[in-house]
């Protein structure tokens, strides 16, 4: 099937079936969402998977109630960062130069605007677009299970404030993007 044949199938649904995705189609959506583009390739989210049926409902409870949550065989919630750090930049660059085989001194010039830059921005900015990021790691994965024909949703919904309170994800969530499979 060529792209277009694949998202032609994919759909947005409002409710779920209780089959359960296999191990092999969860992990392979999961990983499409590091090969996506996001701005310098930051990747500026985390993502959580969530298939514990008791951590499901209490998500259920504070999102509006929505079905789907409940439904899925699996939870992703895009988490984006609250602020981009000089250290997670350089373990970045660092990485990234390690995995390519180059140097430092070949992404040193454009490593150090990015920080120059995230220093004259406030917290809010730098959450304004770790969120937008998180989006495109969020379309990704509706692409990929797409791929696995798996069924998705895109949701938001999610008070980043009542879920930060959840012992589970304490301190961890501050986006509020999700994508039920």
């Amino acid at each position: 099937m060529n792209l277009s044949e694949i998202l032609n199938r994919r759909y947005a649904i409002k409710a779920m079936t209780t089959e359960v995705i296999t191990d092999e189609k969860i992990n392979a959506i999961m990983n499409v969402t590091l090969l996506c583009p996001t701005s310098s390739r930051l990747m500026p989210f985390h993502k959580f998977l969530i298939s514990n049926k008791m951590m499901k409902k209490k998500i259920w409870a504070i999102a509006h109630n929505q079905p789907v949550i409940e439904q899925s065989s699996h939870l992703m919630v895009f988490a984006a960062l609250h602020t981009y750090t000089e250290e997670r930049v350089n373990q970045h660059f660092t990485h990234m130069n390690k995995q390519r085989g180059m140097p430092d001194s070949k992404t040193d010039g454009y490593r150090k605007m990015l920080l120059t830059l995230f220093k004259t921005q406030t917290t809010e900015q730098h959450f304004q677009h770790t969120a937008k990021q998180s989006y495109i790691g969020l379309g990704y994965a509706t692409i990929a299970a797409a791929n696995e024909q798996v069924d998705a949703t895109p949701m938001e919904g999610f008070s980043a404030k009542v879920l930060d309170k959840l012992p589970e994800l304490k301190k961890k969530i501050k986006s509020n993007f999700s994508l039920g499979l």
